[in-house]
Formats: structure tokens, sequence, C-alpha cells
């Protein structure tokens, strides 16, 4: 990737020149573009509702969306759109000034969900599965409004693992977020092109360019979540076995329903055996038998008592078995 001032987004400019900074942007940007060709999330010449948080990941998102438009590989139109769901220390002005400064189009809208998530959620529950449905609501309206197709998000590998085994461990079923799918209305689609990307590059990253952070636990609900237990359980993983994350999500790409217990997956009762033909008789299952062995059905047969020591004896069995 080239470097010079005239031939980045403003986004990368004052990237660090290291070696190792190339290799991660690189990294980032192969993984992204993997992402949309193998799942088929561009449809040329439409428009899409770019969500951004203001962490880390959406962040590398905006970044790497921008990169492969600047250079003519992502043939879509873009919209950056920011919910401010109403937290209590959200600081408002932090994206617009960022994304004015960028040159990047954007929306920025206001809707206090904060306020019906807490009058709604009983104490002492996290209220992430209400305000996640809730700003759902609002960010599919927002893209009808602008005539988007599709909704992106900034989900990460390590996301889609955790949501994996959430699933495993408390719902008992073998799901998580997919990289592409489509809405119950079938006017949306929903886009997740970091799914190759590991959270760890995300936050090198977007601290390497120094972009501004927002904390993602304004709304103070983040203590003792399941999703943070999860991640704790695969950091330890990965720190006994180093690689265990990648081996693992290589796993979710290589699903065998035949090897699974679903039967709405996989047609088991289908399943039958081939009838043998009688008269094509292996002359291998009489080498293998017993030098004891004899079968009170068939008459006596003279010669060796050991029939798999004497081919013979073994031939003599073979046409008595097919005259009887």
């Amino acid at each position: 990737m080239l470097d010079e001032a005239d031939d980045i987004h403003p986004l990368f400019q004052g990237a660090p020149s290291t070696t190792e900074f190339r290799k991660l942007r690189k990294r980032i940007i192969r993984n992204v573009r993997m992402a949309i060709e193998e799942y088929g999330m561009v449809e040329r010449d439409t428009r899409w509702l770019i969500c951004l948080s203001g962490g880390k990941d959406s962040y590398t998102l905006l970044a790497a969306l921008h990169e492969l438009k600047w250079r003519g590989h992502l043939p879509v139109d873009m919209l950056a759109c920011n919910l401010d769901q109403g937290q209590p220390g959200f600081p408002s002005t932090v994206l617009p000034d960022f994304l004015d400064r960028m040159q990047i189009p954007h929306r920025i809208e206001f809707q206090d969900t904060y306020s019906i998530v807490t009058d709604k959620v009983p104490a002492n529950r996290t209220y992430c599965a209400l305000c996640s449905r809730l700003r759902r609501g609002h960010l599919y309206r927002i893209a009808r409004e602008e005539g988007c197709s599709a909704i992106v998000l900034g989900h990460h590998r390590d996301d889609i693992l955790e949501t994996f085994f959430m699933n495993l461990f408390h719902g008992g079923r073998l799901a998580t977020m997919p990289p592409k799918l489509l809405n119950e209305e079938g006017d949306l689609l929903v886009c997740r092109p970091l799914a190759h990307v590991a959270e760890a590059d995300c936050a090198r990253f977007a601290a390497a360019m120094n972009y501004p952070i927002i904390p993602c636990d304004l709304c103070g609900s983040q203590d003792g979540l399941q999703r943070q237990q999860v991640k704790a359980i695969l950091d330890e993983w990965e720190r006994n076995a180093p690689g265990r994350r990648r081996v693992m999500f290589r796993a979710l790409t290589n699903a065998r329903p035949s090897h699974l217990l679903d039967p709405r997956l996989f047609d088991f009762a289908g399943l039958a055996s081939k009838p043998k033909d009688t008269n094509d008789v292996d002359c291998r299952e009489f080498s293998a038998l017993p030098s004891s062995w004899s079968d009170p059905s068939e008459p006596a047969v003279p010669g060796p008592a050991s029939p798999a020591g004497d081919p013979a004896a073994a031939r003599a069995i073979r046409g008595a078995r097919h005259t009887t």
C-alpha cells in the first residue's frame, strides 16, 4: 500500500511508518476484503450505513472500508452513523468533530433509549439485551430513511467466537453472529466485514492511529456479563495454547452436519446400508477366521481341521455353502 499523503484517505494520514504497523494495516485490509468477497456482501452501486459507536472496532471498520473504497475495491456509497442513546457522560461532540475532520459523510441521531432501558430492566440485571434491540430498531429506521440497503456493524472475530460459546453454554444451541444476515422484513442486510479480524488487531490499529476512543461502559452495566466470563475463558485458553482462537474460528467455517446430531440439518433417517450381493463372496472373509471355527449348519468337510491354513478346505467349504 502506498503511504504518500495524497494517495491515502484522510483516515490514514499520520499513520506510523513502521514495518510492524504496515503489516498490521495490510492484514486488516486483507481480512476485511476476504470477508466481503467470501460472503457476498457487495451489491454494486448500493448504499451502506456504517454504524459507529466510537470504540476501537468501529474506527477500524470505518478506516478499512474507506481504504477499500479509496482504492476502488468497494463499489458502494457509505454513510457513517452514530446513535447517541442518552447514556450519562457520553461525549456527544467527539464523533461529529472527528467525522467532519476526516471529511466523511455522516448522520448523528439522538434517541434516549437509556431512560427506557433503566425503567424497564430490573435492578441487578444487565441492560445489553434490551438496549441492543432498541438500537437495532432505530438503525433499521435510519437505514430506510437514508436509502441504504445494508447496515454494517463492527463485530470482529472474537465477538463471533464469544457469541458462539455463549449460545453453547447458556442457550443450548450451535449458533453465532453470521457475517451476513437478512432482516425479518427482507429489505435490509446486516453485514459484519470484520468477521475475520482479531480484536487484538483492532486495538493495536486504533491505538496506533490515536483515534478518539469512547468507552463502552458508560451505562455502568458491564460488570459480571456472561460475555465477559466467556472472554476470560477464551483468554485463558489462548494463553495456554497460543493460536487457539484462530483454530476455533476456523472450525466455525468447517461445519459437518452429518457429524452432529440435528436431524433438521441432516437426513439421518434416510441413511441405509446397501444390500450385499450374496453371490459375491470374498475369500478374505474365510482367511480371517480362527483355526477353531466351525459352522454346525454346514456339512462336514473332510480335510485338515483348520480351513484357514488349507486353501483346498476353504474352497470345499465355499462349494458346500452354494449347494445347500
